[in-house]
């Protein structure tokens, strides 16, 4: 029996340093990945309308560009995993580029090694919320679960991937901000930490120090709460963590 041949994942690589694009090509190829390289924003959105990737890595540090402008028009107008690579290692940086929805920030310098097992993780949560699980050899695969929640006039579909507010309106989530909403609209009413909220949205991808879960909890809070300054959906418990407080249906 002939094996099937495997699409490799598309990667595009935004960087102005034809030696970084070039490294990084030349790597990734050699874990299987197809790899786009481009050296400015709008031969980026050419290639996202053109052949769009599962993943994009982009710097921040781009002459004569906004890279972060960049990040905001991928995540606007296009679902793909979004790790940023740049030399700007600011904490402030890094703050602004999780609440535009990037999944992953990498400083430069970096080992080759690390960024790839990061490209590996976003992808996992990608296609882990998007992919029902393969049906064993010889058998029937069976229906995908759905999960279709209801909680204070929020629909939320899992299967979809799919939020609606009280008045029907679609709100688009990263795939951070979706993971992330899946797990506290699971554990209802239950004040999760955040190490918990990291370890079932990062695994062991979560560092110590991680404020992507802070990051993306404002994130939501600014898309769900009328006021999000003062939220009523999900709310902080000092030194203990999260919780979604409405009571949530299961259909």
């Amino acid at each position: 029996m002939t094996p099937q041949s495997v699409t490799p994942i598309h990667i595009a690589v935004l960087d102005d340093e034809v030696d970084i694009t070039r490294l990084l090509a030349g790597y990734l190829e050699t874990q299987g990945y197809r790899v786009t390289s481009v050296h400015t924003g709008r031969d980026l959105l050419a290639t996202m309308a053109a052949d769009a990737p599962s993943l994009v890595l982009l710097d921040l540090g781009l002459p004569g560009e906004d890279g972060f402008a960049i990040a905001r028009q991928l995540r606007e107008h296009f679902r793909c995993g979004l790790v940023i690579v740049t030399g700007r290692g600011d904490a402030i940086d890094k703050i602004v580029g999780l609440e535009i929805g990037a999944d992953d920030y990498v400083t430069k310098p970096f080992d080759l090694r690390e960024l790839a097992a990061r490209i590996k993780a976003v992808l996992r949560r990608i296609v882990a919320t998007t992919t029902p699980p393969a049906a064993p050899e010889g058998r029937l695969e069976a229906a995908p679960t759905r999960e279709h929640f209801s909680f204070a006039g929020w629909e939320f579909d899992t299967a979809a991937r799919r939020l609606l507010d009280p008045e029907g309106g679609e709100v688009a989530l990263t795939t951070g901000e979706f993971d992330l909403l899946a797990v506290l609209v699971r554990h209802a009413g239950r004040v999760l930490s955040r190490d918990f909220l990291l370890e079932q949205t990062r695994g062991r991808d979560a560092g110590p120090f991680d404020r992507t879960i802070d990051v993306q909890i404002g994130r939501l809070r600014k898309k769900m709460e009328a006021d999000s300054e003062r939220p009523e959906l999900i709310k902080s418990v000092r030194g203990a963590g999260y919780v979604l407080v409405p009571a949530v249906t299961l259909r």
